[in-house]
């Protein structure tokens, strides 16, 4: 049974932002990475999703790590600067490094949508992480497949886990498959047939929320067990 740790971690200007540490039973091993996961610009740490994905690794032998940005601790709707929201990830992945009762040798970060994002810009300038996972990554505004969110990716020197539904309005598969080519580095990419930015299903499609929840965490770990310590 996992075990659940509630903290504050200091972002700087007398402000924090709540965190929460879930622990494994038994940890996969010595060497294992931490995992970082932020949330999407619409939800908080508590959404259902990040949650499950949140619990599910660290049941799979994984230290994982879940936050909120300063807006949604605050209650707002309207999501940080980016760069607000690059310093408190910064703040985040330093004291989960720095943190003795974590014991992360490495550790790997990213989240869902716009946390995944951040994440990325952190990887790109060098931040010291072992991979990211991305959880619908937004690789352009919504239908706006003119604006894409990929200058940054090419600085990127760890291995990437992307998750894509093939009905996103915020990643077309084709435009992500074509940027994900030309990458240096390892790159995988996971497919949810029928899902949208949320990886949500039609109904005709015959599978639930938990299901598709439980593949995104059973290809997370995997991914995970071979990355590179």
């Amino acid at each position: 049974m996992n075990r659940f740790e509630q903290r504050q971690i200091a972002i700087g200007g007398g402000e924090s932002v709540s965190v929460v540490v879930a622990r494994p039973e038994t940890r996969i091993s010595g060497d294992a990475p931490a995992v970082i996961l932020a949330h999407g610009a619409g939800n908080d740490m508590q959404s259902p999703f990040l949650s499950a994905v949140h619990e599910g690794l660290a049941r799979r032998g994984y230290v994982a790590v879940k936050f909120n940005f300063p807006y949604t601790e605050k209650a707002r709707r309207a999501p940080d600067r980016p760069t607000v929201l690059e310093a408190c990830y910064s703040h985040v992945l330093r004291a989960v490094r720095n943190d003795a009762r974590i014991g992360a040798r490495c550790i790997v970060i990213g989240g869902k949508s716009l946390g995944g994002r951040i994440a990325s810009h952190l990887a790109a300038m060098g931040e010291a992480v072992a991979g990211l996972i991305l959880l619908g990554y937004p690789l352009h505004p919504p239908h706006q497949t003119d604006q894409l969110r990929i200058a940054h990716l090419g600085n990127i020197r760890v291995p990437m886990l992307f998750f894509c539904g093939t009905r996103d309005a915020l990643c077309d598969l084709q435009l992500l498959r074509q940027a994900l080519g030309s990458l240096s580095v390892p790159v995988a990419l996971h497919v949810i047939e029928g899902g949208d930015h949320s990886f949500n299903l039609p109904k005709s499609m015959h599978r639930s929320s938990a299901e598709v929840w439980r593949e995104i965490v059973d290809v997370g770990a995997r991914w995970l067990d071979q990355l590179p310590r």
